[in-house]
């Protein structure tokens, strides 16, 4: 479970304990530094345990979403499941709680969901909208289902819906802007459930009950605190432990903050906790519901030494919300080592919560790259991290950190590729120098890391992209995260995101004007696009990377895409096109002396040629293809090219021709060893055999053939 529920919220695993022992009555520690030169802030001493049985505050909530489970829908009233999932909204303002209640509710549900819960954020550490193609890709990745690279939308949601289907999971929306967002990704699957939390109601999606969040009443507030602080301190003075609540308004995120801040000073009382609260400045123009959290967050902020809380605040900067010991280093410009004691202090205080893969606390900081623990950034409380970091940092040192940031990611980036390369391959040396904390241990460490950091990791690139300034840092981390991608996964593994990352360099490079860059884009997403079957929209990228190509004179991308259209214009059967563009292609390979490809064009022209009915110059082409492998000594090659020549033959109606034009290529093909191609032409001239009326001689060649290929497999 990601996060443990205390009445909900964003809240760290501490928060949900048994209540703690009273604190030993000494002083905190004054603030220390770490080996990185970063001051320690005041901790507590001992956090709770985390409990699953320690949920204050929400039991009537989380008893009345059980209830909404256990009753009828609209759509099932005559006994029989709906056609879609069932829909649970968990509603309310950030901080009131409602991602750790419905964390609690999928940790009691899970049990009854064999196919596990998958997890999507819909909305970004910004407040920018995740969008539903991005979702419904990680979700599908998620599901270990085939992503087509470049699918729009409705494809996406169409294929997600079908992954689902027949499955019992649970899926959990978080921090959901609307219904727009939510209606594409419901299953049409009845067995499985569906929990959102958002901020409002989802309009439009029928029989969805809001189970909303306020307050939590003074009891719950008090319980939380004195799980934080030790209930001596909370049970000498009630009074004022509820005027602490008050002062928090009840929200858990908020009372978290306060409890940790009290946790962390034995000597202070909770009037000392009241007085501070109500000593922080709220500005006019922050909202009256989002007063107590401001208060509780400024007065944490304002507590911590100067250096950990410029940590706290580059936090703001990590891709896609998460940070690591790596990325806090890169961006603070300090040791690993001091980065993750400093976000483990920010998690005992409640400023930053645990991201687990499987439910359990993280472990701590590990010198593997690999097994650095994960934090995220509440969302409630990002604004006003954000707010403090463009007051604090100027644009300049923003600039800086990112870049920092981005450089740590390329090697990683490096050292995770190596680890899937030979052992005695130079790149394997190469990491082996590097220092302990950018190594892996093992390819399946370097493998498992890659995996779990692709989301951070493609939105590095996007942040990277969108900066504007970074283009050459960025061109770097997209060229490595595609061989990284490459190597570990595989080319069609990793397509749908090698899709993506093709589109970002063709943005740089049409920012940039960069025409060899962006003649690579567009052939590498062409590519993509015609294997998806997009092929009229793949053959308008390959002649745009002609374009871009001929502009710089790129003899290589140019002869590619010549080629290619000749490829597209085959599969849409435009036969004349096709050779036409091959045509083009093969005036250059000539030019430049390229005889092996000039041999191979030779062919595609002829098959083009042949299946436009021109007989006669298709076997112009092939003979031609055959005389240059023949100058080449490629007699593999020769024999191929006769096989193409005796195609012809056949295809025009001239069986005998064919048959000996076959029996000259079997020839070719015995003295080049091809035993597959040997097979193909004994098959062959049986075919071509039993239409001359020999099926005794057919029959003979139809045996050696298929014993060849039984001799030959692929």
């Amino acid at each position: 479970m990601t996060e443990q529920a205390v009445g909900g919220g964003h809240l760290p695993p501490e928060a949900v304990a048994e209540p703690a022992a009273a604190a030993p009555e000494r002083q905190a520690p004054p603030a220390r530094r770490t080996d990185g030169g970063v001051a320690r802030p005041a901790v507590p001493a001992s956090a709770p345990a985390p409990s699953a049985g320690g949920f204050a505050g929400r039991r009537r909530e989380l008893k009345a979403l059980h209830a909404d489970i256990a009753r009828a829908g609209l759509d099932t009233l005559s006994g029989r499941k709906g056609p879609r999932s069932r829909v649970l909204l968990i509603a309310g303002r950030p901080g009131s709680g409602r991602t750790a209640l419905a964390e609690e509710l999928l940790r009691e549900l899970a049990g009854g969901y064999p196919d596990g819960v998958l997890r999507a954020t819909l909305t970004g550490p910004a407040g920018e909208v995740a969008g539903t193609a991005r979702t419904a890709r990680d979700l599908l990745t998620a599901l270990g289902e085939p992503v087509v690279p470049g699918a729009p939308e409705d494809q996406l949601t169409e294929r997600l819906r079908g992954a689902l289907a027949g499955r019992r999971a649970l899926l959990f929306l978080d921090d959901a802007p609307g219904a727009d967002e939510v209606e594409p990704l419901l299953p049409d699957a009845p067995d499985c459930l569906v929990v959102v939390v958002s901020q409002g109601p989802l309009t439009g999606i029928p029989d969805v009950r809001p189970c909303t969040l306020g307050g939590l009443d003074s009891a719950a507030c008090v319980e939380i605190l004195a799980r934080y602080a030790g209930p001596t301190r909370i049970t000498v003075d009630p009074r004022t432990a509820e005027s602490v609540a008050e002062e928090c308004g009840g929200q858990p995120a908020a009372l978290v903050l306060a409890g940790a801040w009290l946790a962390a000073r034995p000597k202070c009382s909770v009037a000392d906790l009241c007085q501070a609260l109500r000593a922080v400045p709220v500005p006019a123009d922050v909202p009256g519901g989002a007063r107590p959290l401001y208060r509780a967050f400024h007065l944490a902020h304002a507590a911590l030494p100067p250096s950990a809380a410029r940590i706290l605040r580059l936090t703001a900067l990590a891709p896609a919300g998460l940070v690591d010991a790596h990325t806090a280093s890169a961006l603070a410009g300090c040791s690993v080592a001091a980065a993750g004691t400093a976000l483990g202090d920010f998690a005992a205080l409640g400023l930053l919560r645990p991201v687990t893969e499987d439910g359990t606390a993280p472990g701590a900081p590990s010198p593997d790259a690999a097994r650095q623990p994960q934090y995220r950034l509440p969302g409630c409380l990002d604004p006003f991290v954000r707010a403090l970091l463009h007051a604090h940092e100027r644009p300049a040192e923003i600039q800086l950190a990112r870049a920092r940031m981005l450089e740590r990611t390329v090697r990683l980036l490096q050292s995770c590729r190596a680890m899937g390369e030979p052992a005695d391959a130079p790149a394997r040396q190469k990491v082996a120098g590097l220092p302990r904390s950018l190594r892996f241990g093992s390819e399946d460490a370097a493998a498992h890391w890659l995996r779990s950091r692709r989301g951070a990791l493609l939105d590095a690139a996007r942040i990277a992209v969108a900066d504007g300034e970074l283009d050459t840092l960025d061109r770097r981390l997209m060229a490595t995260l595609t061989r990284t991608l490459l190597v570990h996964q595989g080319a069609e593994a990793a397509a749908a995101d090698l899709y993506a990352l093709h589109g970002l360099v063709l943005q740089v490079a049409e920012r940039r004007g960069l025409a060899r860059e962006k003649a690579a884009a567009l052939l590498n997403l062409a590519d993509l696009d015609g294997q998806a079957g997009r092929t009229a929209q793949a053959a308008t990228r390959y002649r745009g990377a002609l374009e871009a190509a001929r502009s710089v004179k790129d003899p290589v991308a140019t002869g590619r895409a010549l080629e290619s259209l000749g490829g597209t214009y085959g599969e849409l059967g435009d036969w004349q096109r096709a050779a036409d563009w091959y045509g083009r292609a093969l005036e250059l390979r000539l030019a430049r002396g390229e005889a092996a490809d000039a041999a191979r064009l030779h062919g595609r022209i002829g098959g083009a040629l042949s299946c436009a009915g021109r007989w006669d110059e298709a076997l112009r082409q092939w003979r031609a293809a055959a005389r240059t492998y023949r100058r080449l000594g490629d007699p593999a090659g020769q024999a191929r090219a006769t096989s193409g020549v005796a195609r012809v033959q056949e295809q025009a109606g001239r069986p005998e021709e064919a048959l000996r034009t076959c029996r000259e290529a079997l020839e070719m093909a015995r003295k080049a060893g091809d035993g597959r191609l040997e097979a193909a032409l004994q098959l062959r001239i049986a075919d071509t055999l039993d239409r001359l009326g020999d099926p005794a001689a057919a029959r003979l060649h139809r045996s050696v053939g298929e014993q060849l290929l039984e001799d030959n497999p692929l």
